[in-house]
């Protein structure tokens, strides 16, 4: 430090001779080291060093099991650095090594493309979304008040014409008494004059029966059987008001009703490009020599040979063979988990919807199963026919190969949940589109195309999202046919490739079924089962060997 106070920084220097800025380090003894001093700290031998640039410090780890000495070298098999002497043991016999160093480096990468990807990319997307939600928010507030009105409105009108009901009830009843009234009026009238008529009457009579006159008594008239003509009897029957029941869902139903509140909650419904997809490019083409990126190693072999395979993520593979567990692997070769099917049988096929779930068919059990939290639940229960391949649409259908228990008939259905929505299986000219048996495999296209390899027609067949056929593949015709077409795929540019597992290559064709390449120079070996992840890379399932690559 400068004894005047002059200073801003501490000066790193060589922990021997003070030499400002020393560019090496001992990861072992943790000291600073300047070029010259370097020779002087390894000659001393009491105690092991490890002398590194100073960039590279704190890259040496010390043995676990071996304290005293210094992990070169790491296993890709257990994941961890060790010794040479560790290399050399029993528990690492058999398994590969690579030099810590480019492990390190490896990892470094993978760490800046994942920094660069969440600063440039998921972060920046998360904030977009995060702006989204007040936008939303303000929606909600509006649109509020926008029902509540309308609300309130209908109340006034409602109101309205209930005042108006009721008024015309009122005056219907007041209509109904004064009719009635002047009735009884009119009546009460006419008896009150007969009355005084008749009072009048018996004082008459009184004063003739008290009189000897002659002539008065006998020009007496009887009025009695005019009296004797009793009024008519007035007979009403009073209205009443009868209140109507009220039925609150036909008053409900009457009034309006709110629509229900739907909150969906789409897993994918964000979507973001990959810095390095370079899928999102409208027209991205083939590289010009397909090469083989990874090797991913399974636990299936030629008595339990491997036959499907699907893309959890880009990271992560599931696979199937004739064993009764599906298994997901990541890229590394490690087996992540494993899933038994319900019945116990070997899944025909499997596959993942868009929102990550296992889907997979069980030929014997006639079912179509998917896996969601662990639970196996059974969406597609079939009878006189079985299930053979599907494929997961970009719309969340199931599209599945299904055969009939009869004649071995061929037809592709479509499901939307456990609803059977359309059935592909003739041609206009009402011939069958799929020939008998069993091995068929199948895709939907960008485009929203079927795509069917069938195997027992050594063609791939088709057909439009209407069933529609649109063309037959069965090779190029002019350098390589079809041999025995097995799994099939497409891409991100509606490019379809196909697997044949005869000639052990990969036909490539475009939306149209136009040739494009033959994949033949990456020593496959009966390819079987196909998939392609978000960024265009083709997974192939070798059935014997049980690897799948990564091309």
């Amino acid at each position: 430090m400068d004894p005047k106070g002059n200073w801003a920084q501490d000066v790193l220097r060589c922990n021997l001779c003070e030499t400002p800025v020393p560019p090496m380090y001992c990861d072992i003894c943790h000291i600073h080291l300047c070029k010259a001093c370097v020779g002087e700290h390894l000659s001393d031998e009491s105690t092991e060093h490890k002398v590194v640039p100073f960039k590279k410090r704190g890259s040496t780890t010390k043995c676990r099991n071996h304290s005293s000495k210094i992990c070169e070298l790491f296993c890709e098999q257990c994941d961890i650095p060790i010794c040479v002497k560790c290399a050399s043991s029993k528990e690492h016999k058999g398994h590969e090594f690579i030099d810590v160093v480019e492990t390190l480096e490896n990892q470094k990468e993978i760490i800046l493309g994942d920094l660069q990807e969440l600063e440039k990319f998921i972060y920046p997307k998360y904030e977009e979304i995060a702006s989204i939600i007040p936008v939303m928010k303000a929606d909600l507030n509006e649109n509020s008040k926008k029902l509540t009105k309308a609300i309130e409105k209908h109340e006034e009108d409602l109101r309205r014409e209930i005042d108006t009901m009721i008024k015309k009830l009122k005056s219907d009843l007041d209509e109904m008494d004064s009719k009635y009234l002047t009735v009884l009026n009119k009546q009460e009238n006419e008896i009150t004059r007969t009355i005084f008529v008749i009072k009048q009457s018996i004082a008459d009579l009184k004063r003739l029966l008290n009189s000897n006159d002659v002539s008065h008594i006998s020009a007496y008239k009887s009025r009695n059987a005019e009296f004797r003509r009793l009024p008519p009897k007035l007979t009403a029957t009073l209205p009443k008001f009868t209140p109507g029941k009220i039925n609150k869902e036909q008053l409900y139903q009457q009034f309006g009703s709110l629509s229900a509140l739907s909150i969906k909650t789409e897993e994918h419904g964000y979507t973001m490009d990959s810095p390095d997809a370079e899928s999102s490019s409208p027209n991205r083409p083939l590289i010009d020599v397909p090469r083989v990126i990874t090797e991913i190693n399974t636990k299936f072999r030629h008595n339990n040979p491997l036959r499907r395979v699907s893309c959890q993520s880009d990271g992560e593979i599931w696979t199937s063979g004739n064993d009764k567990m599906m298994r997901l692997y990541n890229l590394q070769g490690k087996l992540v988990k494993s899933v038994q099917t319900k019945s116990g049988n070997r899944p025909e096929d499997i596959g993942v919807t868009r929102s990550g779930d296992l889907v997979y068919t069980d030929y014997s059990d006639r079912t179509v199963n998917i896996i969601k939290n662990t639970q196996i639940q059974a969406v597609i229960r079939l009878q006189r026919w079985k299930p053979l391949s599907f494929c997961c649409t970009l719309s969340d259908d199931l599209l599945v190969v299904v055969i009939s228990d009869k004649d071995n008939q061929i037809k592709v259905m479509r499901y939307i949940g456990s609803t059977e929505k359309q059935s592909i299986q003739y041609n206009d000219k009402g011939q069958p589109l799929y020939s008998t048996g069993i091995l068929k495999f199948i895709c939907e296209n960008r485009n929203l195309d079927i795509c069917v390899s069938d195997y027992g027609a050594h063609a791939v067949v088709v057909v439009n999202q209407a069933g529609k056929l649109r063309f037959t593949y069965t090779g190029n015709t002019s350098s390589t046919t079809l041999g025995c077409p097995r799994g099939i795929a497409t891409d991100s540019q509606s490019r379809i490739l196909i697997a044949d597992d005869i000639k052990h290559g990969i036909h490539i064709l475009d939306q149209d079924g136009q040739f494009l390449r033959y994949i033949d120079n990456c020593q496959l070996h009966t390819p079987l089962g196909l998939c392609v992840d978000s960024r265009d890379n083709l997974f192939v399932a070798e059935f014997y060997s049980g690897k799948v690559k990564k091309i």
